[in-house]
């Protein structure tokens, strides 16, 4: 029943997807980031399923590109982007940690995260276009599965910014050792496939990936001191920019 419980109360808190409502208990956390990814399958298969049906029925180009990025935040309700433009106000303010760690709990939008989003997309855009072979968008759609695998490792390896938060939460109620092995499998199932559809592109896109993980607990340890629930947010996107950018490279060469 745990297990159960863990599934619905991930698809509750990361995405739109109408699931069963109850009150949470500490218990029912355990297992509850095994099921992170979940909601990455489901992105997934929703492109992949847009980029079929634009291609049969001739879709402009720039009409699909907008809505294969909206889908992500149709299904996510903008979740994880809103982690990303407040970890963005944190990063470029310049402040001292503990002044970052304040910026984050900061409801209000800044310059900077207006301006880190738009060029996020400008970026996220022309990298898509440059993709038109299937095998590589097939590649990106299992990516929206595999930003989330890594997400969900950093939540129960990389140590916590604070003592406090969702975060922190999550990761102190979760079975550390089960969550980081479920996940370690997945991602490992979830590379294969990429490489099984392109060896090289595949083998390339899933290195961007982990190398972005290894900046994102690099960059977080070194202006934060740790993770926070807005940079996990922040990590997904900018794990799905850089495999987007790297694929596009690929498709160019």
């Amino acid at each position: 029943m745990q297990i159960l419980k863990g599934f619905i109360i991930a698809v509750s808190i990361y995405s739109n997807i109408p699931v069963p409502q109850f009150e949470w208990e500490k218990e029912d956390m355990k297992y509850m980031m095994c099921f992170f990814p979940v909601v990455g399958a489901v992105i997934g298969a929703t492109v992949y399923l847009w980029t079929i049906v634009s291609n049969k029925l001739s879709i402009d180009r720039l009409c699909y590109i907008f809505i294969m990025m909206a889908i992500p935040l149709i299904i996510t309700g903008g979740f994880h982007v809103d982690g990303f433009m407040d970890t963005m106000d944190a990063f470029h303010s310049y402040q001292p940690r503990e002044e970052k760690l304040k910026i984050l709990k900061d409801s209000h939008i800044g310059a900077f995260a207006v301006i880190m989003l738009v060029l996020y997309g400008l970026i996220y855009a022309g990298a898509i276009s440059q993709i038109q072979d299937i095998k590589l968008l097939k590649i990106l759609c299992f990516g929206f599965f595999l930003s989330r695998c890594l997400s969900g490792i950093g939540v129960v390896i990389l140590k916590p910014a604070k003592e406090d938060g969702m975060l922190h939460s999550f990761a102190g109620n979760s079975k550390k050792n089960t969550v980081k092995i479920v996940l370690f499998i997945q991602s490992t199932f979830c590379i294969w496939g990429m490489m099984h559809e392109s060896f090289a592109g595949g083998g390339l896109i899933a290195m961007a990936a982990v190398l972005s993980f290894v900046y994102y607990g690099y960059r977080t340890k070194k202006l934060l001191g740790g993770i926070t629930g807005d940079t996990a947010g922040y990590f997904i996107l900018i794990c799905e920019v850089c495999m987007a950018v790297t694929a596009a490279v690929v498709a160019i060469f």
